[in-house]
């Protein structure tokens, strides 16, 4: 039986250590991060999917304290929540799910909002408020706990410049310094709906909740941010931006393989996994 742990906290103790990891052994995550988006080429959205494999593969092969099982689309998805992988610390069995999200450099969404729940509780308070009090209050509501119960991973690529980052929203740190949230009007910005706009002390935005009526699609509702304009309230696991290069060999690959059988199949896998303990002798730790 798992025993009783804050999963919020093991998230953080699994990102941090992920960060010494990358910090260490830069060459594992722009390997991974290379393969990942240049499955951009066979199809926009294509790159997203195999995200999950390649990231929960990687923590199961470097991340020696760590196993990680993706769940694929019925063991979640089927009961309309939104994670990706299950993650097991092995040395003290807490156990958590996390959220892929690999998304360009701009808007991340960071959770859905399908019942209109935070933007309706937003519409209740007026069109400004601006009492930290009543923001943090906001902020707390259970109908903020979908994000709060999730792990977001988001890896963040600038396609035009070939270069990514892990950018990991800090929660935690909007909340203390959200000071206002406005009301941005429908046809304001050339908008469709409308959304509420969380700032800090500053005037500088940290987040926003967008409408959910019924005529919103998933991209116009929800609990959304922008890695550009609220870049100060992400974590960066790979220490900012590293650069990516495109692997067309991997893309020509993926079509041989597509029409070869199961038995080279095995036998190309096994180089692969050869390939692999190669690069783990060479993982630098802090052991």
């Amino acid at each position: 039986m798992q025993p009783n742990i804050d999963k919020k906290a093991a998230y953080k103790d699994f990102t941090q250590r992920l960060k010494l990891l990358i910090a260490k052994n830069p060459q594992l995550i722009t390997t991974t991060l290379s393969n990942i988006f240049t499955m951009r080429l066979v199809g926009n959205k294509t790159h997203g999917d195999l995200a999950e494999i390649a990231i929960a593969e990687f923590i199961s092969q470097y991340m020696y304290d760590f196993k990680s099982i993706h769940v694929g689309k019925d063991l979640f998805r089927a009961k309309q929540s939104e994670e990706d992988i299950k993650i097991v610390n092995e040395v003290t069995q807490a156990e958590f799910s996390v959220s892929l999200k690999a998304y360009g450099d701009g808007p991340l969404q960071l959770s859905t909002d399908k019942q209109s729940l935070m933007y309706t509780m937003l519409a209740k308070g007026g069109p400004d408020i601006r009492d930290k009090p009543a923001i943090s209050a906001i902020l707390n509501n259970p109908v903020f706990d979908n994000f709060k119960n999730i792990n977001v991973l988001p890896l963040i690529y600038d396609e035009k410049n070939l270069r990514c980052n892990i950018l990991v929203f800090d929660l935690d740190k909007a909340k203390t310094e959200a000071a206002r949230v406005t009301l941005m009007e429908a046809g304001a910005g050339k908008r469709k709906h409308p959304v509420y706009r969380f700032y800090d002390g500053q005037g500088d935005y940290i987040c926003e909740v967008r409408y959910g009526g019924a005529t919103a699609n998933a991209l116009q509702r929800g609990f959304w941010t922008h890695t550009k304009n609220a870049f100060k309230y992400f974590d960066s696991l790979t220490a900012g931006w590293i650069d990516y290069s495109l692997n067309t060999v991997l893309v020509k690959l993926f079509s041989h393989a597509l029409l070869s059988t199961q038995k080279t199949h095995e036998l190309v896998l096994e180089e692969l996994r050869k390939d692999i303990e190669e690069q783990k002798l060479g993982i630098e730790t802090n052991k």
